[in-house]
């Protein structure tokens, strides 16, 4: 029985050998591959591909931009639940192997060696992060050696916390979305911790075939292999009997979720993006950057439902155009009526809606998706047809003279007695926009570009250049001011016809009203709007005496009018520009530059950058830091004295001017002014207090006419007051303080001049001490008024003034 023992002896020297053989096999390989293979030195440190996400200051997500959705998360914010799932699919022996399961390797060889097709398996979760991170997705045996190797290599440099880390927030997952905490926004709209263990079995089923086991895309396949990793958690223990059976017999609850967004800002977003692009290039959609802008959400919140409302507004006020569309004959099943409406979005609060049956009080609409509801007739009787911009059809008197069977329409809902109710709606074709910001600093806390940005990306407070009419009266009053004029010096608002070669030949002005009211004091002419008055201080002091005051306000002289229509705002510029300008007035006289970058953060480095903006102090020097050293001080760009004159003038305007309606806010130290150009082409109105500035500006994008009455009063302060009702509900009513060098003084209205004890209908002005005025009079010399009388003590420019 010797044969035995040989045969045994044989074999273990075959086995010695053999092991001999192939470990000098596998050195050799590993002496061939290693050259190649990557240093891992950088995974600890590593910046995975993370989209970029804009937020406001108080932290809403604004919004999110990058072609890969992904939310790194650390392993201790990975819900246990969530890596059973994953190991019990992917890797069950993950925690007790060192990077490779030679079991795991050892069986797909043999199925290698029976079939003859090189199949995905035998990959821990370690070799997965090393294919992930450095290989290609290639089936090679060369690739296959170095992800052993690599697999090997990670196993002595990280821990097994920080190879699941990696792997679960790097793994794709389907529908851009990669890692488990993207793949849970995407697919259920929920975080990892609110996923259910059907849903984690879900997601964890994914990383073998994204497409094929889609449980948007694939749903049979998809539950399929959720019951196999659901198997495999109960095979393990992971799950009890109940929970099994429980999740098995759950039906497929995902569906495709886009980010969402809190807050929405998109003009806002759209600036941080090419921002962000014109800083950092194509990293910014996947360095991680997090931007905080300087929008405040509750108060751009309100300026969305403060344009948008407007633009309603005046749209009901020109009448109906009529429905977007009609279906003939109707369909009757309702994926048909789904396809109708699915190539028409909502735009803005406006959803569309196909009308399918009327009765004589209302008509019953369809909305989508099995939703249905009602248009009363109150909420459709304002659509008179739309004739031209002045013109209107007769009123309507029943449900079809508005609307018929089929038509597709825009719908809205509105408020009524507690309740809400679907209103008759049209898509806006004029346009508007409303920029505010903090004039302490030039911090821009609410933006709206236009009615809807997915409708019209045009950004109109920073790209569209208007005309700012009357609103541009405040410049050159300041001006005029500056130039020994006081409120209380009288003008003459009487006809005049200019010779300016620059206007092409004679220009004949007049007010709006078409009225001419003779002498008027400064305070009164503006707060009435008196085109002829801006006209005449402006050619009084000069033009390019007023382009170097207006200057002030940053705006640049080579780009504004060089002739006496500047007095009348026929300028172009934006309202963020006006805005930035009226912010001089708020602040006390300083010069703030707007910005809407907060601070920028990036994934694994902190913060990059930081705003840091000129800021409004009182008696603070121009241009230096503080004692901390954190903040710059705003240059004083306007006196004290002007600009309390001018800021009580401007409230003038809204106690007793052409911003009354603003009273309704109940506050006292509101101003602005309002502009209106030519033939009503644009409407504006520019108000604020020494907290927040803030513009209105509607118009239509072609420059066509509002349409009769469409001044700034009417089409733009709605907006602003709905504005800024909600956004100075907290702030405190506080009118600004007058400087020390300036005098309250009786004079009389009719003339200017300081009272006396018989004058009758005395009223206070302010003025600068060295410009009181006396008891007499001077008269102006000659002139187009036949010698109107200006206070004796006021010493204006030698120009013919009357």
């Amino acid at each position: 029985m010797k044969w035995p023992w040989k045969l045994l002896k044989l074999a273990l020297s075959l086995g010695i050998v053999g092991t001999f053989v192939a470990a000098l096999a596998l050195g050799a390989i590993y002496y061939y591959l290693e050259p190649g293979l990557p240093e891992i030195d950088n995974l600890r440190d590593v910046r995975l591909q993370v989209p970029l996400k804009v937020y406001s200051r108080d932290g809403k997500l604004v919004a999110e931009f990058g072609e890969q959705r992904r939310n790194p998360l650390d392993y201790d914010e990975l819900p246990e639940r969530m890596i059973q799932a994953f190991l019990s699919a992917e890797d069950a022996s993950f925690f007790d192997h060192q990077g490779v399961d030679l079991s795991s390797l050892l069986r797909a060889g043999i199925q290698l060696a029976l079939t003859g097709e090189k199949k995905q398996g035998g990959s821990t979760v370690t070799m997965q992060v090393a294919r992930n991170f450095y290989l290609t997705p290639k089936k090679t045996y060369t690739r296959k050696l170095s992800e052993i190797f690599l697999a090997l290599r990670i196993e002595r440099q990280l821990s097994k916390q920080e190879i699941l880390e990696l792997y679960l927030n790097k793994i794709y997952l389907g529908h851009r979305s990669y890692g488990v905490s993207a793949a849970a926004r995407v697919y259920y709209g929920k975080t990892v911790q609110e996923l259910d263990i059907a849903q984690t079995a879900m997601i964890a089923g994914l990383p073998k075939a994204p497409s094929s086991f889609n449980p948007i895309a694939n749903p049979p396949r998809a539950i399929k292999r959720r019951n196999y990793v659901l198997d495999r958690m109960h095979a393990l223990g992971h799950i009890s009997e109940v929970q099994y059976e429980e999740a098995v017999a759950q039906p497929i609850t995902a569906s495709r979720y886009a980010p969402e967004m809190q807050l929405e800002a998109p003009y806002v977003a759209e600036m941080v993006r090419a921002d962000l692009v014109e800083r950092f290039g194509p990293e910014a959609y996947s360095g991680g950057f997090r931007v905080y802008t300087t929008i405040l959400a509750a108060q751009q919140e309100a300026a969305n439902q403060a344009l948008r409302t407007a633009l309603d507004a005046y749209t009901e006020r020109h009448g109906y155009f009529g429905a977007e569309d009609k279906l003939d004959p109707v369909p009757s099943e309702q994926p048909a009526l789904d396809a109708a409406l699915a190539d028409r979005p909502s735009v803005g609060e406006l959803r569309p809606a196909v009308v399918t049956a009327i009765d004589q009080q209302s008509a019953t609409i369809y909305l989508g998706r099995g939703k249905t509801g009602s248009i009363g007739w109150d909420q459709m009787k304002w659509a008179r047809p739309h004739i031209s911009t002045d013109r209107l059809g007769p009123n309507p008197k029943q449900v079809t003279d508005v609307l018929g069977i089929g038509d597709i329409v825009r719908v809205k809902t509105v408020a009524v007695d507690d309740d809400y109710r679907w209103r008759l709606a049209q898509i806006p074709r004029a346009a508007a926009a409303l920029v505010a910001l903090d004039p302490s600093d030039g911090a821009i806390s609410a933006l709206v570009g236009g009615y809807d940005f997915y409708y019209s990306k045009f950004n109109r407070v920073t790209q569209a250049k208007r005309q700012p009419g009357s609103g541009f009266k405040a410049f050159i009053y300041s001006a005029a001011l500056e130039n020994g004029f006081t409120p209380g010096s009288l003008i003459n608002d009487a006809p005049v016809v200019f010779e300016d070669p620059s206007l092409e030949g004679a220009w004949r002005p007049e007010n709006y009203s078409g009225k001419f009211f003779g002498p008027t004091r400064l305070r009164e002419a503006l707060t009435k709007s008196r085109n002829l008055v801006s006209i005449r201080l402006l050619r009084s002091m000069g033009i390019e005496a007023a382009l170097q005051h207006i200057a002030r306000f940053g705006f640049r002289p080579e780009e504004l009018p060089h002739n006496l229509s500047l007095a009348l705002g026929s300028a172009d510029v934006t309202p963020l520009q006006m805005a930035n300008a009226y912010a001089v007035l708020s602040n006390g006289g300083y010069q703030v530059t707007p910005y809407f970058i907060e601070r920028i953060e990036q994934d694994g480095v902190g913060t990059v950058y930081e705003a840091d903006p000129l800021v409004a102090c009182v008696d603070c020097p121009p241009l230096q830091r503080n004692s901390a050293g954190d903040i710059r001080f705003a240059p004083r760009v306007l006196e004290a004295r002007n600009r309390y004159l001018m800021y009580s003038m401007l409230q003038d305007v809204i106690r007793r001017g052409t911003a009354t309606k603003a009273r309704e806010l109940s506050r006292k130290d509101l101003a602005g002014k309002t502009g209106t150009t030519n033939d009503q082409r644009d409407a504006w109105f520019n108000g604020f207090n020494q907290h927040l500035v803030a513009n209105v500006w509607v118009g239509f994008d072609d420059n066509s006419k509002l349409g009769r009455g469409e001044v700034g009063g009417r089409a733009a302060l709605p907006a602003w007051i709905s504005f800024m009702r909600a956004a100075l509900a907290s702030v405190p009513d506080s009118e600004p303080q007058m400087p020390p060098d300036l005098v309250s003084v009786r004079i009389d209205p009719r003339t200017g001049i300081r009272a006396t004890a018989a004058t009758e209908n005395a009223i206070f002005e302010v003025f600068r001490k060295e410009n009181v005025p006396g008891s007499g009079t001077t008269v102006a010399s000659g002139g187009e008024s036949g010698g109107y009388a200006i206070p004796a003590a006021v010493a204006p420019p030698a120009q013919d003034l009357f």
